[in-house]
């Protein structure tokens, strides 16, 4: 930049107050009052003088004309000149802009720096509106054009379903880069891994088969993912209104023997139900057909609690043992002998079984395998008998009918604290994360915090022992002597300012006697009763006018031990 040339208009802006040369709308109008100011020696030595700007149109001039008024602090007028008709303007800014365009890119950068910075805020906005749409990119449809389509489509796939909606109405070119990366797909793909409910449905409608493979000629095209997300979202919002509602499409089994009555314990997968019973033995279900598959025996008392996976079956009973299965052949490969009285509950998981005992004591076992199985630690401290364990790599919690919840260190084994609160003996509880949830036979539930041992929410509404209790991270379903199960908003029930008559969504009323057991997950309870029946409760596939709308009626199978 010429120094001359900056410092001359540097001088001219610096040689009066701010206030006179910011109520300029241009650089040209500034420099012209600059000159007016310039014939005024007073005004420009001494600084103490007012300048007041007033326009007024012509209206008998073609172009507009403005005319500057100074007054100073004596009130009397200094002197005034009419802005330099269009023609001026528009050579004197054409010299600039050459001056401006024979400097380098910092010297230009430089000066607008400095004239930036001598304008008001105004003028800053009206800058910051013409410069603002000159920053902006469509980088989604430059990069493709730079061979980068893999990069366009990665930055959209982070897109939720609505904002991907937007981003199609764009232009056609990200139209194209969504339809090409199969960004729906994708996004469905996502919410399978990350979410039950959508793996759920894709398994049970079979629009899984068109996941997670590469471009094929098996796979549809984007269309498809486009039209299937809305009906997925459809099906959702209609489960969540059935489990709200208690619409259900209801399925029994009998499990009736000659001498005994009852189904003390069950688990689920898609394929089968295990049953543990009153007459002594472990029953296995078909879950699609309804039908006994086999019938484990060996334990001489009733079978209390079980627990599988996709090797073993471990049952515990009142004959005080704690056996362990071979989940495919029936066999038994383990029989462990430590409790002096019935096993109530146990739990097993990632090599560590916790077993509890009318005896009172909770005992901690190695699992190395299904026939190597090793005493770890045994903990005492309650005073009744221990009706249920949970445990996760941080704590063991255990309930007593001294109506304590007692926690532990899982690794140490050692006791960390109580939780106290229920005014009977608790029969039931699980734990997960930070929460606890129990059931007693006070009627009542209890949450709680287990870090700090808070009692977060009492749920009351049902009559008699809460006997089973589960809960996932929308609801918690429990089911009592009563012959209830009850539906329970479990998010509601940790705002402390949501109204107990809130809380309870749906009681479901259909065994005829004490319900022992239950199990659920987003479409289904099944449950299990003194009634010697187990119920399958069906929130997806809904009775419409009397028909399922997915499957054939309900059926009653009838199992007959001889």
């Amino acid at each position: 930049m010429d120094p001359d040339m900056e410092d001359k208009t540097l001088e001219l802006m610096c040689s009066l107050p701010r206030s006179v040369w910011l109520g300029c709308s241009s650089v040209a109008e500034s420099l012209c009052a600059l000159r007016c100011l310039q014939s005024l020696p007073s005004s420009r030595a001494h600084n103490q003088s007012m300048m007041v700007m007033e326009s007024q149109n012509n209206t008998g001039d073609v172009s507009p004309k403005k005319t500057t008024v100074f007054k100073f602090g004596n009130g009397s007028v200094a002197g005034s000149r009419k802005r330099m008709s269009q023609g001026s303007f528009e050579k004197e800014k054409d010299l600039c802009i050459q001056l401006f365009d024979q400097w380098s890119e910092s010297d230009q950068v430089e000066f607008v720096e400095h004239l930036i910075a001598r304008m008001c805020h105004y003028q800053h906005g009206h800058i910051n509106s013409y410069l603002k749409p000159m920053l902006q990119r469509d980088f989604i449809t430059a990069l493709p054009a730079q061979g980068l389509d893999h990069i366009a489509e990665n930055i959209l796939s982070f897109l939720d379903a609505r904002s991907l909606c937007s981003a199609e109405l764009v232009c056609r070119e990200w139209q194209r880069v969504i339809s090409d990366g199969m960004l729906w797909k994708k996004l469905i793909e996502r919410m399978v891994r990350t979410d039950p409910l959508w793996k759920g449905l894709s398994e049970r409608h079979q629009w899984e088969k068109y996941l997670f493979k590469n471009r094929t000629n098996e796979v549809p095209p984007n269309s498809y993912y486009h039209s299937l997300y809305p009906k997925i979202i459809q099906d959702i919002e209609t489960i969540e209104a059935n489990w709200r509602c208690g619409r259900h499409n209801l399925q029994r089994i009998q499990c009736r023997s000659e001498n005994s009555k009852g189904v003390y314990c069950l688990q689920y997968d898609d394929d089968k139900i295990i049953s543990g019973l009153r007459d002594n033995s472990i029953k296995i279900w078909d879950k699609q057909s309804l039908e006994c598959l086999k019938v484990l025996t060996g334990h001489t008392g009733s079978v209390l609690c079980l627990q599988y996976d996709d090797r073993v079956i471990v049952t515990g009973s009142s004959d005080s043992t704690v056996r362990v299965w071979d989940v495919v052949s029936g066999e038994v490969l383990n029989t462990l002998i430590h409790h002096n009285e019935a096993v109530l509950h146990l739990r097993f998981w990632n090599g560590l079984m916790v077993t509890c005992s009318k005896d009172r004591s909770i005992a901690v076992w190695d699992m190395a395998s299904a026939t190597d199985i090793s005493l770890r630690r045994v903990l005492v401290g309650h005073r009744a008998a221990v009706n249920v364990v949970d445990f996760d790599d941080k704590y063991i919690v255990s309930a007593s009918g001294d109506r304590t919840i007692k926690v532990w260190s899982t690794s140490t084994c050692e006791f960390v604290r109580t939780l106290n609160g229920h005014k009977r003996g608790i029969a039931c509880l699980q734990y997960r994360d930070r929460l606890v949830v129990s059931g007693s036979s006070d009627n009542t539930i209890r949450l709680w915090d287990i870090e700090c041992g808070a009692c977060l929410r009492v749920l009351e509404g049902h009559e008699e022992l809460v006997r089973c209790i589960r809960f996932d991270n929308k609801r918690i379903v429990s089911g009592a002597y009563d012959g209830k199960i009850k539906v329970w908003d479990l998010q509601a029930a940790l705002d402390p300012r949501a109204p107990a008559s809130t809380l309870c969504l749906r009681t479901l009323v259909e065994h005829s006697g004490r319900v022992f057991r239950l199990q659920f997950d987003e479409f289904q309870i099944i449950s299990s009763s003194h009634d010697d029946t187990i119920l399958i409760w069906d929130f997806l596939n809904v009775s419409t006018n009397g028909q399922p709308e997915r499957r054939s009626p309900s059926r009653t199978y009838t199992y007959v031990s001889r």
